[in-house]
This record gives C-alpha cells, structure tokens and sequence, in this order.
C-alpha cells in the first residue's frame, strides 16, 4: 500500500472519528434539554394538582346546608316477579332416509305394499 493511501485512509478515517464525535455531543444535548422540558411540564403539573388539592380541602371544610326533609309516601309493597317461558321453538329438519321409494321400486311408492 502506498503512502498516499495509508494518508487518505487515516485522514478519512479521522474525519469521520470528529464527525461522531459531533453528533454524540449534539444528540446528549438534545437530551439534556428535553429532560429540561420534560422537568418544567411535570413542575406546572404538580403546581396545578397542588391548586386543584388545596380547593378540595376548601370544599370540604365547608359544611353543605342540610337536606330537606323527605316527603312522606305511602309504604311500598314487596314486587312480584313473574317468569313467563317464551314459546318452544320447533325446528323441522328433513333429513333423506332413503326408503321413498326411489328409483329401484318400480310403483314409485314409499315401500309400503
């Protein structure tokens, strides 16, 4: 191999070396500030659940006003339940037996005399 070669090969070999370099670093900031992003947006989240926790503990300590009274009905009585079967479903399913008659009986009859 010559030494042209060798010196093509290594400075290809070099350049491609910076050029993962470059992308390794770019690809671990663009990490970095997704989990940035990702940091402020569950930050605003909990603030959120924060508020919407402390309106709960306000809507509790308030005391609702009180029910009005029921109103008077007459006592209802126990409901009979009555089952009624639907109606008996009969299916009719022809199946050929082979004793109509058929072609070996010349009175084409069903055998019967």
């Amino acid at each position: 191999m010559s030494r042209t070669n060798v010196a093509v090969i290594a400075g290809l070999l070099a350049v491609a070396a910076m050029l993962g370099t470059v992308a390794a670093t770019h690809t671990v900031a663009l990490g970095t500030a997704q989990k940035q992003k990702a940091d402020a947006a569950a930050q605003q989240h909990a603030k959120q659940l924060a508020a919407y926790e402390a309106s709960l503990a306000r809507a509790l300590a308030r005391k609702p006003p009180p029910l009005p009274p029921a109103p008077k009905a007459a006592p209802a009585g126990t409901q009979r339940v009555v089952y009624r079967r639907p109606p008996t479903v009969v299916v009719v399913k022809h199946t050929h037996h082979g004793d109509d008659g058929g072609l070996e009986s010349g009175d084409g009859g069903g055998g019967d005399g």
